[in-house]
């Protein structure tokens, strides 16, 4: 009986490769155009522009909302694309904002000026990795933390606001460059907190509404042109707040105040794996 053996391949047949993935192009634009307003901002910052250096981190802002959302609405989501809108939010709204606050207030106070921003920039680093490895668990109407957007939208929002204002030199007004390190570490530390912020990801826009929400939103447009500086400050101030309050009033009811679900059999968590 003849000894069975393995056959061996022909030198001319083809080694079949697995196929490279490809990248989409139409949310990694919003990314890269996000990616480049931060930079802009870090960049006008250094040249004295701070006004410039603030629409470029709420332009940023913008863009970063969009890109998730085209990607879903295509139907392009994709690893590389999540992994590169991370590193895009630690520049535009970690690394960007530290170093725009620190320009414009906290160098004249020392140590303790660029101690405030590091906290900032860390804060911002640890709740976007958070987010990162909890997106899986966590009540989808919720934040974990203040969002890195607001933080850097209540920061850049202060230094608009003021240089709108007219105050140049800011690291020699004691008073300011102090509010600047209250906002910066307020910031800073609220992005790790457990603190639950809404995250209006529960709002459809598929859903038909009333007229009266579209003369709302219209008038809405029309106040933050009216004075974009002092109405979109103003409105993240209150957002940036938002978060203790509720947790507050949940604390106050006995509800339970964490968005982070260890399990999907306890009556209190349902929903939160949905």
């Amino acid at each position: 009986m003849n000894d069975m053996q393995d056959p061996q391949p022909s030198p001319s047949a083809e080694v079949i490769r697995p196929r490279r993935k490809g990248i989409y192009i139409l949310p990694n634009l919003f990314t890269l155009a996000a990616l480049f307003a931060g930079f802009y901002a870090v960049v006008m910052a250094m040249n004295g522009r701070f006004d410039l250096a603030a629409v470029g981190i709420f332009s940023a802002a913008v863009l970063d909302s969009l890109d998730g959302r085209v990607a879903r609405m295509t139907n392009t989501q994709s690893t590389f694309g999540e992994q590169m809108d991370s590193l895009s939010d630690m520049v535009s709204f970690g690394a960007a904002p530290s170093l725009i606050i620190y320009e414009w207030a906290l160098q004249g106070l020392g140590k303790l000026g660029w101690l405030a921003a590091f906290v900032y920039c860390a804060g911002a680093a640890l709740r976007l990795a958070r987010f990162n490895t909890n997106i899986g668990v966590v009540d989808k109407r919720f934040f974990q933390g203040l969002p890195s957007p607001a933080a850097a939208a209540m920061v850049i929002g202060l230094v608009w606001v003021m240089d709108d204002m007219g105050y140049k030199g800011v690291e020699h007004i004691a008073w300011l460059a102090w509010t600047a390190f209250g906002f910066t570490v307020y910031a800073g530390l609220t992005m790790v907190t457990n603190v639950p912020f809404y995250s209006f990801k529960d709002v459809s826009f598929k859903r038909t509404v009333p007229f009266i929400v579209i003369v709302a939103i219209a008038l809405g447009f029309a106040v933050v042109a009216y004075d974009p500086p002092r109405v979109l400050f103003g409105l993240f101030v209150v957002y940036g707040v938002s978060g203790y309050v509720v947790y507050a009033i949940r604390k106050s009811k006995g509800t339970p105040v964490s968005v982070i679900a260890t399990s999907t059999e306890e009556p209190d968590e349902k929903g939160l794996h949905q």
